[in-house]
């Protein structure tokens, strides 16, 4: 079966700032990113703050441009679209963002709000099947349709990223992409959003691309995971095998600082933090990208870098010696 969505060697970053003569220049963020991703599939990404998560699901997208690479949607390449034909595709991926109440315009109803999509993609339809159709997708989420009249002031967090999802499906997406959109809620609430997001992908054969760097959520959610370490994928897995044992030493640090569910293990487990700093994106390391805070590196991790392969059926880690670890 042919993937919805494939990305081949994507590299991504921002602009930087230059003068009058000088060359144009790119903050480095993503790097050589491959993944496939098949219809109402889930794809977890997970990694620390600033690891690139949130700008690959940009470049995706292509609300980012990538600076190389490729996205190919139902195998054709979104980066050779002329403007018009990428803003017509664009009602087939959406996108969910992490600050839900700042993502709502605080002078629009929610009920505009919701409906906004279709006034772009679907130009021709009258004001009473836009409210038919922004009432269906409130309630898919769990609202009522008088909330259509309310504004985004009046919400909790957990209300307002449901019409944050009401708004992304209500133009009949295929994909969705997720970017943290639990983080900034209560841990009670982020159960819900979660279910409700899987109860939608359900209903509507959604894929997902779900990121986070809260790996519970991320097994409950994921069919498959993936890891990135400075804008790079450092392990790729199914859930099951990522779960029960991860192969990178970045992706068994993460692993151990999840809380334990259980308040006595977790009083006696001992705490461990990564030691060294972060690299700069600006000068990433030559070898391994977690060289200069991983517990077993050698001189080789410094100097060579380490390709993405497969060490076990479906499981790629990004280390020399990720067979033995």
């Amino acid at each position: 079966m042919s993937p919805l969505l494939e990305v081949r060697n994507l590299n991504a970053g921002y602009p930087l700032a230059s003068g009058l003569f000088s060359r144009p220049r790119h903050l480095p963020i993503v790097h050589d990113v491959s993944f496939t991703l098949q219809a109402g599939q889930t794809l977890g990404i997970v990694g620390e703050s600033g690891c690139g998560k949130s700008t690959l699901g940009r470049a995706i997208l292509h609300l980012l441009p990538p600076v190389s690479g490729q996205v190919l949607w139902e195998g054709e390449d979104l980066g050779q679209l002329p403007p018009k034909a990428l803003r017509k595709r664009r009602s087939e991926f959406q996108i969910i963002f992490q600050d839900a109440v700042a993502a709502l315009d605080p002078r629009m109803t929610l009920g505009r709000i919701v409906s906004q999509p279709l006034i772009t993609f679907e130009p021709g339809l009258n004001r009473a099947a836009l409210h038919e159709r922004a009432a269906e997708a409130l309630r898919l989420v769990g609202l009522s349709p008088d909330y259509a009249a309310r504004y985004p002031h009046e919400l909790s967090g957990g209300q307002a990223q449901r019409i944050g999802i009401a708004r992304a499906i209500i133009a009949g997406p295929k994909l969705i992409v997720c970017d943290e959109p639990v983080s900034a809620l209560d841990v009670s609430i982020q159960a819900q959003v979660v279910n409700l997001l899987m109860d939608l992908q359900d209903r509507l054969g959604l894929a997902l691309i779900f990121i986070s760097h809260n790996l519970s959520v991320v097994r409950h959610i994921s069919h498959d995971v993936m890891v990135m370490c400075l804008g790079r994928t450092v392990e790729a897995a199914g859930r099951d095998a990522f779960y029960a044992g991860p192969l990178h030493p970045y992706a068994q640090a993460l692993m151990a600082a999840v809380p334990e569910p259980d308040p006595v293990r977790e009083h006696a487990r001992l705490g461990q933090s990564l030691p060294g700093e972060l690299p700069s994106v600006l000068a990433p390391p030559p070898g391994c990208v977690f060289a200069s805070r991983c517990p077993h590196v050698v001189q080789r991790c410094n100097t060579a870098r380490p390709a993405l392969r497969e060490i076990t059926s479906g499981h790629n880690a990004a280390c020399h010696f990720a067979e033995v670890l």
